[in-house]
């Protein structure tokens, strides 16, 4: 029987890449019955199986009975056994199953760190039955970092960064199992109207909302205080008008205020009395970190942690950039950056950035050396690009970006210093003084290769000498008030969480975007919503440990103490679960009041969410998001719908009578079909199917309906009124229809054609009858018209 050594990679992409990189010749592809392809080739004479898994073969699952908490028994399960949604795994579950029986060598070629470390040492120990194998480490998916990975082995798997990334799931498992228990029954022991109602948080999650929550308080908390300023405009040149502000800035005193403002509101002309001119210099940026790469994603394209961290995983199978998921602000000279540069200098766009890079360093007589930064990760350097460049005709838009900006930071770290300068002028208006700045760019340095992304203000002000005098005009008092602290952003909060050492580079984007699964938080500006401030009120005010950043900061130095080798993970286990009886003990002392705390967060957060304003088409009424449970569907209904116009009472107490046994309708228990309702109001309108529904709180012009916004996962958002007959949908075609609209506009050329020739010459009327007799394919009469 052939025996074969048999790599293990995390994805198909990576067991493709690392075929193709290691075959000595053309590998073999191979398939399935269930269409997953391995492949299989020839290197040192010894016959290489590359087989990939598809992420987490294997998760916890609880192994108690019933429903209760706290509860610490669990074991390890296949993942498409305890998840339905994951059962796609099962197809590369067997595929490697049926493969290891022909193996006498093992080789796990996961991503190197804890989740790979993970995923290799689970499908070694459960799928291939042993303990250890020969372990790949590469940064990238290219062909001369996975020869090198593979000519430079490691014998053996590294036990630490596994047990480490046990330790993780374990907590993680633990903590969500029992607090989404604890909530949950909560809900159904002190609620009166909610039987169940599924809440999570978790080890992380729940710190992580009581940070955000501590912002949300103080913003609301906040008390606006008064502040007066004076400005105006001073026109330096026929072409530049600057804004000028009075010396003292905000003012706290109106009356000093009014004094100044009477006292220069009629002078035209203003005099130089000082220019003060300053240089410095702006160093070029560090190589990018997931958090940097995550922040600055946000920051120029708007893009949560997840979108950019998914976009950035795709360029990273693809072979195209280094691994993302690093806290790493280092590019050690062994990435090569000489082939590197060469490499980028062959595509138009970054040509002439190397180049001038090139220059540099030869005029300088120096090597090109990246500003590093002080962040360092054992495992990855910092992302940079590879020397396998990408067409990139064939990247969607938001893969260009990101390669773009990945690719013109890399550059950017290898660039001089920019040299900028900034110009501040003080004007004399009637004895009052005003500034005003300017900055300019002297050497671009860095900025020329960072682009578009090394945005800076240029005020540039034209030759200036004290004794100048020159036009001002526009002269007011603001009355203005302190604003309330700013919001964190997707991109900010990423920074304040790895600060406060709150989750990982890895999980920080990933719980932000359980927080808005679950309801907790919204909009681009992280706001809590009323929902997410009850959870963390009763949170805070009943299992304080539970929202603890100083126990969850104790339990990610125990996870590095475990990967260094100080700590055993059984202990940190242990200690997890005393924290979990703790707060599982607090919360039965407490069930009834947090039941009925988050019962009311729930209620009227659904009421909010369900509201979509005023009725157009009666007094009183609002129009709500229902669901019939006729149809299965959702759609909107107006409030009044469930009082009588004749009586005024609702339907449970409507007193008109019943037309078909006599009695008051409220009471009766006929069919309503057969009760002949008398609704107040019976305005109502269709819904999509399928996204989540958000109330803008405008209304269209023209029914005067709600604008909605919906929310669909992989698509767009899109907006509309409630309203189906509406002007401004007019042009809106249902999916079947816009075969029927393409024909009609194919068709209706045609007709306009026979009319014309009909009325001009009689002879083309035969021409016409007998091209609309003959059936030719749509090509040839196109080339008989030419």
């Amino acid at each position: 029987m052939l025996k074969y050594t048999l790599i293990i990679a995390e994805k198909p992409n990576a067991s493709q890449k690392i075929a193709f990189a290691l075959s000595e010749g053309r590998p073999k592809v191979h398939e399935t019955k269930d269409g997953v392809k391995y492949y299989e080739f020839k290197r040192n004479k010894k016959t290489h199986i590359v087989v990939p898994a598809v992420g987490h073969l294997y998760t916890l699952k609880d192994t108690t009975k019933g429903w209760n908490y706290p509860v610490f028994d669990h074991e390890w399960r296949p993942t498409f056994e305890v998840n339905k949604k994951a059962f796609f795994a099962k197809k590369y579950f067997d595929a490697i199953k049926g493969l290891v029986g022909g193996a006498n060598e093992f080789i796990i070629a996961t991503d190197f760190d804890q989740e790979g470390f993970v995923i290799g040492a689970n499908i070694l120990n459960f799928l291939c039955n042993k303990k250890d194998a020969k372990r790949m480490k590469f940064s990238t998916l290219t062909k001369p970092d996975l020869v090198e990975a593979y000519e430079n082995i490691i014998k053996h798997i590294d036990r630490l960064p596994v047990e480490a990334g046990m330790a993780r799931h374990q907590l993680d498992f633990l903590y969500g199992l029992n607090t989404t228990r604890a909530l949950t029954l909560a809900i159904k022991k002190g609620g009166k109207k909610l039987n169940f109602y599924l809440l999570s948080a978790g080890r992380v999650q729940a710190p992580m909302l009581h940070f955000l929550n501590q912002k949300e308080k103080s913003i609301k908390a906040f008390k606006p205080t008064p502040y007066w300023e004076v400005a105006g405009e001073v026109k330096l040149s026929p072409k530049l008008t600057v804004p000028i502000n009075h010396e003292d800035g905000k003012m706290k005193d109106q009356k000093k205020a009014v004094k100044i403002i009477d006292k220069v509101k009629k002078a035209k002309k203003g005099e130089v009395i000082a220019v003060a001119t300053k240089q410095y210099k702006q160093n070029p940026p560090v190589p990018f970190d997931l958090t940097t790469l995550q922040t600055e994603g946000y920051r120029f394209f708007g893009w949560s942690p997840r979108q950019t961290v998914n976009t950035a995983q795709f360029l990273y199978e693809k072979g195209y950039i280094s691994y993302p998921r690093t806290s790493s602000q280092k590019l050690p000279p062994q990435i090569g950056y000489d082939l590197i540069l060469a490499k980028l200098k062959t595509v138009k766009t970054y040509s002439k950035l190397v180049q001038k890079l090139e220059d540099i360093a030869t005029i300088a007589g120096t090597t090109l050396v990246p500003n590093e930064g002080k962040k360092t990760d054992a495992a990855h350097p910092a992302i940079y690009p590879t020397a396998e460049l990408p067409d990139l005709k064939r990247l969607n838009g938001y893969q260009k970006k990101l390669y773009d900006i990945i690719v013109r930071r890399f550059l950017a770290v290898f660039g001089t210093h920019a040299m900028r300068e900034s110009m501040k002028i003080t004007f004399d208006v009637n004895g009052e003084k005003f500034n005003t700045t300017g900055r300019r760019t002297i050497e671009k340095g860095w900025t020329l290769q960072y682009g578009r992304f090394a945005k800076s203000d240029e005020i540039v002000f034209p030759l200036v000498s004290k004794g100048d005098h020159f036009s001002v005009d526009k002269l007011q008092k603001f009355d203005k008030e302190t604003s309330p602290p700013p919001r964190y952003s997707q991109g900010s909060i990423l920074k304040e969480l790895e600060k406060y050492n709150i989750g990982t580079k890895s999980t920080r984007g990933q719980i932000l975007q359980t927080l808005y699964d679950r309801g907790y938080a919204q909009g681009k500006s992280i706001e809590v919503t009323n929902l997410g401030m009850k959870v963390a009120a009763a949170l805070e005010k009943y299992v304080p440990d539970m929202v603890s950043e100083t126990l969850t900061r104790k339990f990610e130095k125990d996870m590095q103490g475990i990967e260094k080798g100080k700590i055993k993970r059984s202990k940190v286990v242990k200690d997890a679960e005393k924290v979990i009886r703790k707060i599982s003990a607090e919360f039965r002392k407490n069930e009834v009041k947090i039941g009925r705390e988050l019962e009311k967060a729930i209620l009227e957060t659904k009421e909010e969410q369900s509201n979509l304003g005023s009725c157009p088409n009666c007094v009183g009424g609002d129009l709500k998001i229902l669901f019939s449970p006729l149809t299965k569907k959702r759609f909107v209904g107006c409030s009044n719908y469930n009082k009588c116009i004749k009586c005024g009472f609702s339907r449970t107490a409507c007193k008109c009578k019943c037309p078909n046994c006599g009695n008051p309708k409220g009471k009766c228990k006929c069919d309503w079909k057969d009760k002949m309702w008398t609704p107040t109001c019976g305005t109502g309108y269709p819904l999509p199917l399928q996204g989540s529904i958000t109330n803008i709180g405008v209304q269209c012009e023209k029914c005067r309906t709600t604008i909605i916004q919906c929310w669909r996962k992989g698509k767009r958002p899109f907006r509309m009124c409630l309203d189906p007959k509406c002007e401004t949908k007019k042009d809106w075609a249902k999916p079947g229809d816009k075969k029927k609209v393409k024909e009609e506009k194919k068709v209706e050329p045609k007709k306009l054609v026979k009319k014309k020739v009909v009325k001009k010459k009689s002879v083309k009327k035969k021409v016409v009858k007998k091209k609309a007799t003959k059936k030719k394919p749509v090509k040839k009469t196109t080339k008989k018209k030419k």
